[in-house]
């Protein structure tokens, strides 16, 4: 037995999601805080400017991570699942640091701005290499038969810490007078992320390496690299990359950007957008380990395939429909539709992209195509639905998006190799990945089933 597997399982899953949700509850924090940054870190001669570079920095995060995913992916490849997490975490623990004790322009100038900038792109550095390394160890920590449930852990912790990141947010600017809310108010939801830090690097220090990782790494087998791992998995990269597409076009607009439809283009009251958002952000979190968990039984692949075409057909006429007569209630109805196909996606997403990959290329090639779709149709989500209204002039605009991702999401997914019952995904040849790891039928699958009795 290795030791990996007589670590708790709690902790395997904590030490996991724990970075990846303090990813998250820094995004939403600073997202969040956005018009009070600005002020105080971005003077300019109007408050849109001073906001309009206040964004133009939280989102240099995201063309950070491609870089940081691959380097760290590599380096999670190569020296280990364990060592990467415990370096990611340290840099994410950093990049708070800067910003939660950060003074402001009128103490130090242009000082100020450079600390933010600074902070934003190694949190988005870090970020780049979070998902892959912590997927990777999550999936390879899991018994065979629960991948799937222990995939959706980080996916669960992604939905509790933007709840807690907006529910501090909102207690912070409720609570506090504007003027207690420049002076030291913004910094408490930051200084609360920052006590995350050093309890999840304490927790990934008393980790042991996995054992597919430690089996890879005595395969004999060529160095990996970039290039390598690309013309070996090309397939599964674009398969992977297409596959977030749907989800994170789905996250930016279906949860992100949908307060301010409402208020924006529905003429809704922003306490009902809101209140909106804290039933579907809290169904979608519940719902997600529950998918998870189903797709050890009936398959991860069939579950986003149903997933992306549900969202595919559903999306434009539940719009069409809340734009008709906007209501909160029909605005809660549609979100909790379109929430519990986003948490069949999401159940099974980690485990089932994780398991495109063997071993020692598995944090590289998942960093790399995860990134490279969430910087392009993440990041770039809420400019992109606003220029679709403003250029189209049709309200609803937003839901094209949401259905080309959700169509390439489709395609992408029929791309997909399905490995749920496959027991052990340790290393494999390079040149045999497919046959070796292909889901087992017939006296294959007798086989392997008699062998995991055993």
């Amino acid at each position: 037995m290795s030791s990996n597997k007589a670590a708790p399982r709690t902790m395997q899953i904590v030490a996991a999601v724990i970075g990846n949700a303090l990813e998250w509850y820094d995004f939403i924090v600073f997202g969040f805080l956005a018009v009070v940054i600005s002020r105080l870190f971005f003077p300019a001669d109007s408050e849109y400017s001073s906001l309009l570079m206040a964004t133009a920095t939280f989102g240099v995060g995201f063309f950070m991570r491609p870089v940081g995913g691959i380097l760290l992916g590599i380096y999670a490849d190569r020296k280990g699942r364990k060592a990467a997490l415990q370096l990611i975490i340290g840099m994410m623990t950093v990049a708070i640091a800067l910003i939660a004790f950060a003074p402001p322009y009128a103490a130090i100038g242009v000082a100020a701005p450079l600390l933010i900038v600074l902070a934003r792109l190694l949190q988005g550095f870090a970020t780049g290499g979070e998902f892959a390394s912590a997927t990777s160890f999550l999936i390879e920590s899991a018994p065979p038969n629960r991948r799937g449930l222990y995939g959706s852990w980080q996916m669960f912790g992604q939905g509790l810490a933007v709840f807690c990141g907006a529910s501090v947010t909102a207690l912070v600017t409720r609570n506090l007078s504007p003027e207690a809310l420049d002076a030291w108010g913004w910094r408490i939801p930051f200084m609360i992320g920052l006590l995350i830090g050093p309890v999840g690097l304490w927790i990934r220090r008393h980790l042991e390496e996995t054992e597919a990782f430690l089996e890879a790494r005595q395969a004999p087998a060529e160095k990996q690299s970039l290039g390598r791992m690309l013309r070996n998995h090309l397939r599964e990269v674009f398969a992977v990359m297409g596959v977030t597409v749907c989800g994170t076009v789905g996250f930016y607009v279906i949860l992100v950007y949908m307060p301010t439809f409402a208020t924006k283009q529905l003429g809704m009251a922003l306490s009902d957008a809101f209140t909106t958002q804290v039933i579907a952000v809290a169904l979608l979190t519940a719902l997600m380990p529950v998918f998870g968990a189903l797709s050890d039984r009936v398959g991860r692949k069939i579950l986003v395939v149903i997933a992306t075409a549900g969202l595919l057909v559903a999306s434009y006429p539940l719009l069409s429909w809340v734009h008709a007569a906007p209501s909160f209630e029909r605005l809660v109805t549609m979100q909790i539709v379109l929430c519990v196909l986003l948490a069949v996606y999401f159940g099974p997403i980690s485990a089932v992209m994780a398991e495109q990959f063997p071993a020692g290329v598995r944090s590289t090639g998942l960093a790399l195509a995860y990134n490279v779709a969430v910087m392009v149709f993440g990041g770039f989500a809420q400019f992109i639905v606003t220029w679709l209204i403003h250029t189209t002039g049709i309200a609803i605009a937003p839901v094209f998006y949401v259905m080309f991702a959700s169509a390439l999401g489709f395609v992408a997914a029929l791309f997909l190799t399905d490995r749920t019952h496959v027991a052990h995904l340790a290393a494999v040849d390079e040149q045999g990945a497919a046959e070796n790891t292909a889901r087992p039928t017939g006296a294959t699958a007798i086989k392997r089933t008699a062998h995991q009795a055993a």
